[in-house]
């Protein structure tokens, strides 16, 4: 493989008409190490990767790769000097097969067709790479969010990147496979890669990373070797303060308190079976398990999202939900684990994301739109959106501030019961302080909270009890004063000789 590249940010500048987002950013980047670039959301980390890789370009300043000025004016000019980068949120296309997505734009041929068979086994080797098992030929919206997720990994690895960046690339991944992305990127390295990894779980920066690289608000905060800084030293740079107590304490759950939702043998036919819980009034339960096990895939099928079947009862009342809109009459309402694709539409306004869910009470009988505007703001100042503009598209918020303005969006219609499918996925960790202390604010005004995730710590640190499915089945309901990493990962993947 080819040498790493040696990347230089010199005064580097960036603004979206009057918005300026990067203020005079320079730092540098050597061959083949492994750098963490932490910072909040909004911090400017991938604005300025962007940059690098062709997407964006720079308002002002200078990028030198390997000491030569360089300004790309496509992603194709950044991949010919082998800069790939791997986006947090998915680039794919949808109706194309693993093997198109992989090559796209890079098509292999035979003469003037296309080498199906070629980009197919090329695309194999490269799935293998990343150790996902799915044919090449199987359309993309076909894959769960993680199948996705290392099929964008592939993608950039087929490139045979020089300097590899990776926004949140372990996000919806498993463990087992989380260890498998490790280890590619310590043979990179060794092979003179130079790699960027964004993320904002510390445990991950402090282990695959030879150096961190702190932004905060558009600028350059400090670097230094990873060995020297511990994780709370490492949120306190990313924040500019000190931040203490991530999780807030929990309140107990009403003794008395009648269920909120109950649901009995419910199924998902391939997903999910026999599935049995209830969930009260100011209780946060948790959804823990691999990717695979069925956790979003039962709470689609109770949505109506799926076909699914079995008894469902919310305040007490037996309710049949064919669909989102007809649960939320009933008061369940559900958040996405897949924030863009299916949380919001990034294209439309905050006003319209907000309150998409609750038209009735904002277009009856025509539509409100100052009422709408009044309610946004109020948003805005309830769930601590960060934003300049009212009217905004939300494609223009960050990641953080997207994932509030989708919570504020499950709320508008005052359900007794809400879903949050990873409800921090890909945010910075001050953004998840927030959320964490918005969930307990919910919990604590009454109402049922149901939080599915792959982070144990979140779980752990939230909940009042945490089920744990395997294989589409439930295997143990942990309360709080048995909850540790250990045992959850134990029951998740049916290692665990305690009772469940």
């Amino acid at each position: 493989m080819k040498p790493g590249v040696a990347v230089e940010f010199d005064q580097v500048v960036k603004a979206f008409g009057p918005v300026q987002v990067l203020h005079g950013v320079s730092f540098g980047l050597e061959p083949g190490r492994v750098y963490g670039l932490l910072g909040e959301n909004g911090a400017g980390k991938s604005t300025l990767m962007k940059i690098l890789a062709g997407y964006e370009a720079a308002t002002g300043g200078v990028v030198r790769i390997n000491a030569e000025p360089r300004v790309f004016t496509s992603s194709r000019d950044a991949e010919a000097l082998g800069i790939v980068l791997i986006h947090q949120e998915f680039n794919l296309a949808e109706d194309l097969n693993v093997a198109q997505n992989i090559f796209l734009g890079h098509e292999k041929k035979k003469g003037w067709l296309l080498d199906d068979a070629a980009m197919e086994r090329d695309a194999a080797a490269a799935l293998a790479q990343v150790g996902l098992k799915v044919d090449p030929r199987t359309r993309v919206r076909r894959l769960i969010v993680a199948e996705k997720q290392l099929v964008e990994i592939a993608k950039a690895v087929s490139r045979h990147a020089r300097l590899l960046i990776m926004d949140e690339p372990t996000a919806t991944l498993t463990p087992g496979e989380t260890e498998r992305l490790f280890k590619l990127i310590a043979q990179l390295r060794a092979d003179g890669v130079t790699i960027v990894y964004i993320s904002h779980k510390l445990d991950e920066v402090e282990r695959v990373t030879d150096e961190v690289i702190v932004m905060r608000d558009g600028r350059f905060v400090t670097r230094a070797p990873t060995a020297e800084l511990t994780r709370h030293q490492m949120a306190n740079l990313m924040v500019g303060r000190e931040l203490a107590d991530l999780y807030p304490p929990r309140d107990p759950v009403p003794a008395d308190a009648a269920p909120a939702m109950q649901v009995r043998g419910f199924d998902v036919p391939g997903w999910a079976q026999d599935a049995s819980f209830e969930v009260r009034p100011g209780e946060i339960l948790g959804f823990a398990g691999l990717v695979g096990a069925g956790r979003t895939e039962l709470f689609e099928g109770l949505l109506g999202l799926r076909p699914g079947s079995g008894s469902v009862t919310i305040a007490g009342r037996a309710v049949a939900l064919r669909n989102p809109r007809e649960a939320a009459r009933h008061g369940l309402t559900y958040l996405s684990e897949d924030r863009k694709g299916k949380g919001l539409h990034v294209h439309l306004g905050l006003r319209q994301n907000l309150t998409l869910m609750a038209l009735d009470r904002y277009a009856t009988p025509w539509l409100k739109p100052e009422s709408e505007r009044t309610a946004l703001a109020e948003a805005v100042k309830d769930y601590g959106i960060r934003t300049g503009d009212l009217d905004a598209r939300a494609s223009s918020l960050s990641g953080g501030n997207q994932q509030k303005l989708a919570l504020a969006k499950v709320l508008q219609p005052r359900p007794k019961v809400v879903v949050l499918d990873e409800p921090t996925r890909g945010v910075d960790v001050g953004a998840k302080r927030d959320i964490y202390f918005l969930i307990q604010r919910l919990a604590r005004e009454g109402l049922a909270v149901v939080v599915v995730s792959s982070e144990l710590m979140e779980l752990i640190g939230l909940c009042h009890r945490v089920a744990v499915m395997r294989a589409g089945r439930f295997v143990a309901t942990l309360n709080a004063e048995h909850l540790t990493e250990e045992e959850l990962i134990s029951h998740a993947t049916g290692t665990a000789t305690s009772p469940a």
